[in-house]
């Protein structure tokens, strides 16, 4: 017997079933992507600004795509986060090319990404 994380016992292969069961945000939640990777039209680098819709984070919002991290951050947070008129507006297509492989973004926003635009894929994996 093994204690559930409710804190109720059960048998090992009850637990197993349950485990498998759950289901996180992670595999529900909704991520938007554009109809095309030229509709990516935002400023290739320079301050942006992220709403806190976007990036929960203490501060302004404003972040320099031109210091180290800053892209990172505010890419991850457009795509995870961003709606597409988001996307198309802080997002630059060249530039977002250029970073893909690096960024570090939900699996299924990933999946979703690449399926959409199988050159984010080959760059992934070159």
């Amino acid at each position: 017997m093994v204690e559930s994380t409710g804190g109720d016992r059960c048998e090992d292969a009850r637990c197993a079933v349950q485990a498998e069961r759950r289901m996180f945000i992670r595999d529900v939640k909704p991520y938007e992507v554009p109809e095309s990777l030229d509709d990516l039209r935002g400023p290739s680098g320079g301050v942006v600004e992220l709403p806190h819709t976007l990036l929960w984070a203490p501060g302004d919002g404003r972040i320099d795509l031109d210091e180290k991290g800053g892209v990172g951050l505010v890419y991850r947070a457009v795509v995870a986060e961003g709606a597409v008129a988001d996307q198309a507006a802080i997002l630059n297509r060249d530039r977002l090319v250029e970073v893909w492989p690096e960024l570090l973004l939900p699996r299924r926003a990933r999946e979703l990404w690449e399926t959409r635009f199988p050159r984010l894929r080959d760059r992934a994996g070159a």
